[in-house]
């Protein structure tokens, strides 16, 4: 399959929640050719009988798309040529298991999610078809068919980079594919790129989930702020540990400073800034109000684990991660006075 047009290329959604549904939705406005594939039957059908909606914070838009469920997916004779999974972290293998078998010999996966999902994607396709990505948008779902994304496409942020070099011209195609969604760029260090981010999503995602509260209540809950400033501290330290190199993110200028404390307080700011909303939930949140665990053993069980290999202590993400179990097993419920619980 020649990539010299985009328009040819056959591509699939597997992952179609608030994120996969609102980035696909701007495909399939610009004309590409896209399947959504899909685990929430509700979702699905309401997709199939009555479209796509996106609500942005100033304007809706609509796409009438094409849906399948998990369970057909065996039932697929076509080849995609790319394929972008955006489901969580931890469902990541059995998803490239499931859909590997539709995709096409030179075909490629984007991993457009949290943790450091590209290994798991390469342990499946392959090295030489796995792309590795990072993104900062927030959107939120409840209601089948609807996405509610916050940020429209001036302040979502995309990065896409090959873990195989040969892939470099294809991912700028890839590229100007996610430049219908929000600003992209093209990183050839797409380890450090996805290491830099989850280091924001350590200090962030799972301690204000933990207070049950919105991102920009929780860092202002007492203590919060420093709690999750040293959770960021520590993750830098295991991107460190595991050979990252401080790049920039989020579409920041190269870092100026040595100080790896402050370039992590620089990043904080800028997703604060940039890409959170007075009222946005953050994904771990909006997980556990569905009933769903989070991604944290993926993001501030990665950092523990990192530094535990190089033997270093993560205590701060460690007692993160403590408290999230907890409230995933039903024995703490996510509310603010948890705040007093990262003393402890």
């Amino acid at each position: 399959m020649s990539w010299a047009s985009q328009s040819d290329l056959n591509i699939a959604f597997v992952g179609a929640g608030a994120q996969g549904a609102a980035i696909g939705a701007d495909f399939v406005k610009a004309g590409r050719h896209v399947t959504f594939i899909e685990q929430w039957p509700d979702h699905v059908d309401a997709m199939n009988a009555d479209g796509l909606k996106v609500n942005f914070p100033s304007r809706s838009i609509h796409a009438n798309v094409c849906a399948k469920h998990l369970c057909q997916v065996a039932e697929i004779r076509e080849r995609f040529d790319l394929i972008f999974v955006v489901v969580k972290a931890y469902d990541t293998s059995w998803t490239c298991q499931l859909i590997e078998p539709v995709l096409a010999p030179d075909g490629l996966v984007v991993g457009v999610q949290n943790g450091m999902t590209q290994h798991a994607i390469a342990s499946v396709v392959g090295a030489e078809r796995t792309v590795g990505a990072v993104f900062d948008m927030a959107s939120n779902m409840f209601e089948p068919g609807i996405s509610n994304r916050q940020n429209d496409h001036d302040t979502s942020w995309f990065a896409v980079g090959a873990l195989h070099p040969a892939n470099r011209e294809r991912v700028e195609t890839i590229a100007e594919l996610l430049r219908a969604s929000g600003r992209v760029e093209v990183s050839d260090d797409i380890r450090s790129a996805k290491w830099m981010k989850l280091i924001v999503n350590a200090a962030q995602l799972v301690p204000s989930a933990i207070l049950g509260l919105p991102f920009a209540e929780a860092v202002r809950v007492d203590g919060m702020a420093e709690v999750m400033r040293a959770a960021g501290y520590e993750a830098m330290r295991a991107a460190q540990a595991d050979g990252a190199s401080i790049v920039p993110i989020l579409g920041m200028p190269p870092t100026t400073t040595n100080d790896l404390e402050r370039y992590v307080d620089e990043i904080f700011d800028e997703v604060f800034k940039t890409f959170m909303m007075p009222d946005t939930l953050t994904t771990v949140l909006q997980d556990w109000r569905k009933g769903r665990r989070g991604e944290v053993l993926d993001i501030n069980g990665h950092v523990v684990k990192t530094l535990e290999a190089a033997g270093q202590s993560a205590p701060v993400n460690r007692r993160v991660v403590e408290l999230a179990r907890s409230i995933e097993r039903g024995m703490l419920a996510a509310q603010p006075s948890n705040g007093a619980l990262f003393a402890a």
